[in-house]
């Protein structure tokens, strides 16, 4: 029987995606750079291309998680990409966002090329991941550690979404009958400041929790510290984007491909809360 392949299957998106699909009964081969061990399990580096026929053996769908770091992820991917199409690959999702439209810089330059290389595909952007506020992202940790959050947004809005709202969304583009042949804007209900978020924080965990606004210039310099020059910079201009309204909107595309109702913020922390 075929199988679909989760790229980044120990990450936040697609450890879920492949939970749903197990759930589903659907045969999983869980990909990743340390993911080498146990059944179903096999090993992908975007950056050894001796991974590559192991992991698309066998493989007739595939979820797309990009390279991380990096500004021209097209690069090395769309090689991979005309490699699984010939390997019996037909059907592609993508895990995009929604501050990257197709032909837009990095994953945007994939988004533009995957209706050329396969008939059944899908390219999911969604908004800000609430997991960036509670899990392992910079967010959280200097929420822990300091009890403040630090952006460029200033007031802007945003619709943040909960990875397990991600997953069921592609897990349904990944298996429905009729691939969406589209791209796919996945917000969640309600589109929050930096400031809400911390509010909301504060109320439901008890820990004081404020927002902290940076330039443009502290925050690219901040993350350049980590991080090559041109990705911070890129980083910092999706946050200037935020602070301008480009993320102020909500979406149905969680209720229409699931039947339910995306998780809210609030709902998130009351279930999983800063750690």
């Amino acid at each position: 029987m075929s199988a679909t392949l989760v790229l980044g299957a120990t990450g936040t998106t697609g450890s879920r995606v492949c939970a749903q699909l197990a759930a589903r009964g659907v045969p999983v081969r869980a990909a990743g750079r340390r993911a080498n061990t146990g059944p179903g399990t096999v090993r992908f580096d975007w950056y050894d291309p001796g991974t590559y026929d192991d992991a698309l053996s066998g493989a007739d769908r595939v979820y797309l998680v990009p390279p991380l770091a990096t500004s021209t992820p097209a690069d090395v991917m769309l090689p991979v990409l005309e490699k699984a199409r010939a390997a019996g690959v037909r059907r592609a999702v993508l895990l995009g966002s929604s501050a990257i439209p197709a032909g837009g810089p990095a994953v945007g330059q994939v988004h533009q090329a995957l209706p050329a290389l396969f008939e059944e595909w899908a390219v999911l952007r969604p908004s800000w991941f609430m997991q960036n506020f509670t899990g392992d992202h910079q967010h959280a940790r200097t929420i822990r550690e300091e009890g403040v959050i630090m952006t460029a947004t200033g007031e802007g809005r945003v619709a943040f979404v909960d990875a397990d709202d991600i997953a069921a969304v592609a897990t349904h583009a990944l298996t429905d009958a009729q691939a969406p042949n589209t791209d796919l804007v996945i917000t969640g209900p309600e589109a929050l400041s930096h400031a809400d978020v911390a509010a909301v924080l504060t109320e439901v965990t008890g820990r004081t929790v404020t927002h902290h606004p940076l330039t443009y210039e502290d925050l690219r310099d901040r993350l350049a510290a980590a991080r090559p020059y041109e990705f911070a910079t890129m980083l910092a201009d999706l946050e200037r984007a935020i602070a301008e309204g480009a993320e102020d909107r909500t979406t149905d595309t969680v209720l229409r491909l699931t039947g339910r109702p995306p998780r809210s913020f609030r709902a998130h922390v009351e279930r999983t809360g800063p750690r």
